[in-house]
């Protein structure tokens, strides 16, 4: 088959073909996670595809910097995108193992749903809970993405982002899920500096009606934040009065685990 002959076939296939393309991509990268690095005929046969399709999908890989090449030699190697990719999963598999005695402990000591969260894109990404034993709700927080902008752990994100991606989500419309949310970009400027400066922050209603949350910053080897911990409970039971005690416990928590994810802290 040529070139012409096969590009039209592939345009064919529609949705069908862009599929393939993305298993023949992904193909490639396990042949140079199993080789260490491999020319365009050698991927092109390992594939059972034309040189020009092999070229085509390493050019991809290339642009996004998931394969590099050795120039003199015409060979391809996994790129550093490749370990850019690894080290977000790494960081996210270290912290649920290291998190979930934390996690429970943090919940028995509470009483409360107790959760770990990272950041996912703009939003927080719970990756942990553990029910404490006055915990009333069923509700499984797992895997839900909440708003950065309307949860305890969401604001201990924002709080220690980097100052020009953290204005960036702040300036956008912040959507007002209860009359307790915090959509004004300035009074919540205000909750996050003293997030920053005390160690953790607060949710009162922010998300839902009747759920108050407290959470802490926890830190990597490096000292940067790469998640959050803390507890929420139903308000009538987490009241104003209760939160310090909380918050406590919270960055108590959040320590350990800091610790557990190597910060010398």
């Amino acid at each position: 088959m040529t070139n012409t002959t096969e590009d039209r076939a592939e345009d064919r296939r529609g949705a069908g073909g862009a599929v393939q393309s993305v298993d023949r991509a992904v193909s490639v990268l396990e042949i140079l996670a199993r080789l260490g690095e491999a020319g365009v005929t050698e991927i092109a046969d390992e594939l059972g595809v034309h040189k020009s399709t092999a070229f085509r999908l390493l050019g991809v890989l290339e642009n996004r910097g998931l394969v590099g090449q050795e120039k003199e030699r015409g060979k391809y190697y996994l790129g550093a995108g490749v370990l850019r990719l690894a080290g977000a999963a790494a960081i996210r598999l270290d912290i649920s193992q290291e998190g979930a005695p934390v996690c429970r402990t943090l919940a028995e000591e509470t009483g409360e749903t107790a959760n770990i969260a990272v950041l996912d894109g703009d939003a927080a990404v719970n990756i942990m809970q553990a029910r404490g034993a006055a915990a009333v709700t069923a509700y499984n927080w797992l895997g839900r993405r909440t708003a950065l902008h309307a949860t305890a752990s969401g604001k201990v994100l924002l709080a220690h982002l980097a100052t020009e991606r953290r204005e960036r989500l702040l300036t956008r419309k912040l959507a007002r899920f209860t009359e307790h949310t915090i959509a004004d970009g300035a009074a919540l400027r205000e909750q996050l500096e003293s997030a920053a400066r005390l160690g953790f922050a607060c949710a009162s209603e922010e998300l839902e009606i009747g759920l108050n949350a407290v959470a802490a910053p926890v830190r990597g080897h490096d000292g940067a934040v790469i998640g959050a911990i803390g507890a929420s409970g139903p308000a009538y039971r987490m009241t104003s009065g209760r939160l310090p005690e909380l918050a406590e416990s919270a960055a108590k928590a959040a320590l350990e685990l800091s610790r557990r994810m190597g910060f010398p802290g």
